[in-house]
């Protein structure tokens, strides 16, 4: 089994950033999820809200990021570490602390994509932000603004045994890509389903492990096509009848961070294209 390929999404809901390698920090890939828009109130918004954020490209990088999307002039942006702090909600959930205000120019490119008064956060400090449910011994519990856990885990087989479901059924829609469950990483080499088999098992990946933590139930963002921003009925069509269990959709595995990556504090823990993925336990 191994890496496929590994993604990160800089601005939570925006386009995915695809990447050779990542650096494993204790809430997830470095540089994914710390930015996100919110509304007047501070409540985020998601491709929930706002399909055409599936067309905004945003590249991070030590110190910032830089957002592109069709019809607006490139915008770079540094760390507001100096910035508001402000507070903020996911879907009306908990706070999360440590967030400040990107600025004026980062609102007003937002407001033009958006149609609507709209502002851009950074979260400086994820280890203040908890997973919202208690976590394993031994495995950290922060996160970034990432949905429940720090990674999404996706394999390549389990998509291709639903996309033969999706092709038996005479759908019109599909074979779907992989990019619309929207996950960090991507494996081959493994049996389909395998991962729901791992859901409280330590997992080595390159330099880090990790903690199966959960099936990932899905939502009605992936049903968004992510290249376009238009909506479907699958993959949850075919997921209430082939994979409900629990009253939840379910594809792909949720991860959390384990204490004991690369044995050692600050040891390496860079995850690259082409790694093994082992099953520790």
């Amino acid at each position: 089994m191994r890496v496929a390929s590994i993604h990160t999404y800089p601005v939570k809901g925006c386009h995915r950033m695809d990447r050779d390698a990542a650096r494993v920090e204790p809430w997830g890939l470095d540089g994914d999820r710390r930015w996100l828009i919110v509304d007047e109130r501070g409540i985020g918004l998601t491709q929930r809200q706002h399909r055409e954020l599936v067309t905004m490209r945003a590249v991070s990088r030590p110190g910032g990021l830089t957002l592109a999307a069709p019809g607006l002039p490139p915008l770079d942006l540094a760390e507001p570490t100096g910035g508001e702090q402000i507070q903020v909600r996911v879907f009306g959930g908990r706070p999360f602390s440590s967030v400040r205000a990107a600025g004026p120019e980062a609102d007003g490119w937002l407001h033009r994509l958006l149609g609507r008064a709209a502002r851009l956060v950074w979260l400086g400090d994820p280890a203040g932000n908890l997973v919202p449910w208690p976590v394993a011994v031994g495995s950290g519990a922060e996160v970034s603004f990432a949905d429940g856990t720090p990674l999404l885990l996706a394999n390549t087989a389990s998509l291709d045994a639903f996309n033969g479901w999706l092709l038996e059924s005479g759908s019109s829609e599909g074979p779907l890509p992989i990019s619309q469950f929207r996950p960090n990483l991507v494996m081959s080499g493994a049996a389909a389903w395998v991962e729901g088999e791992w859901v409280g098992r330590r997992i080595r990946i390159g330099g880090a492990v990790f903690h199966g933590a959960a099936e990932c139930g899905r939502c009605v963002v992936a049903t968004i096509d992510q290249e376009t921003g238009e909506r479907g009925r699958e993959p949850l069509r075919m997921l209430a009848a082939r994979r409900n269990i629990g009253q939840k959709l379910l594809f792909g595995l949720q991860m959390t961070v384990r204490a004991e990556s690369a044995g050692t504090p600050g040891g390496d823990r860079t995850i690259r294209v082409g790694d093994a993925v082992e099953v520790l336990d």
